[in-house]
C-alpha cells in the first residue's frame, strides 16, 4: 500500500511577528480564527502577509485585528477593489472574548498578534496578552541569545 503525500496547503506558518516576541512579555496565547475574503485567502497561500504592526481591539463584544497587511495579487483581486489594511474579525469563545477584555483594561496589558498559520484549509491567528518590556529587559534577553549561540558554536566545535 503506498503512502498518501501530505498536502502543502495544510501546513505551515504564513506570518509571524518577531518583533512582539522583542518588545513583549508574552503572558498568555489564544488561537482565533479569521473572517476572510476570497482575495485575502489568495494572497496569503502566496504568502504575502505583514503582521509587525498588529494588534487586537475589542468593541461590543466581539475582537477586531488591527495593523495587518496582505497584499493583493494583481490576477486574484481584479474585479474586487481590495482593502489590503481592513479591519479583520478574529473568532474567539465568549469567554475568552471577556478574559481578553478585562485583561486589556489593566494598565500596562495589551493584546497583539504573533503569528498567521494553517490549520487544516482554514487560516488560524495567533494571539496573546502581553506586557511591555523595559529596555533594560531587551538587552539582557539579547545577551541571553547571544550567549546560546556562542555556547552553541563552541559545542560544534568540540565535537
Amino acid at each position: 500500500m503506498a503512502k498518501k503525500k501530505k498536502s502543502s496547503l495544510g501546513s505551515g506558518t504564513i506570518a509571524q511577528n518577531k518583533k512582539a516576541r522583542h518588545d513583549y512579555h508574552i503572558e498568555e496565547k489564544f488561537e482565533a480564527g479569521l473572517v476572510l475574503t476570497g482575495w485575502e485567502v489568495k494572497s496569503l497561500r502566496a504568502g504575502k502577509a505583514q503582521l509587525t504592526d498588529a494588534f487586537v481591539m475589542i468593541k461590543n463584544g466581539e475582537a477586531w485585528l488591527h495593523g495587518t497587511h496582505f497584499s493583493p495579487l494583481t490576477a486574484a483581486s481584479t474585479h474586487v477593489v481590495a482593502d489590503p489594511t481592513r479591519t479583520r474579525k478574529l473568532l474567539l469563545n465568549k469567554k475568552q472574548i471577556s478574559k481578553i477584555a478585562t485583561k486589556i483594561n489593566q494598565t500596562g496589558r495589551s493584546c497583539v498578534a504573533l503569528a498567521l498559520y494553517w490549520s487544516g484549509n482554514l487560516v488560524k491567528c495567533e494571539i496573546a496578552l502581553v506586557t511591555g518590556k523595559k529596555q533594560h529587559d531587551k538587552r539582557a534577553s539579547e545577551k541571553e541569545k547571544d550567549w546560546n549561540r556562542e555556547k552553541q558554536r563552541t559545542m560544534q566545535k568540540s565535537l
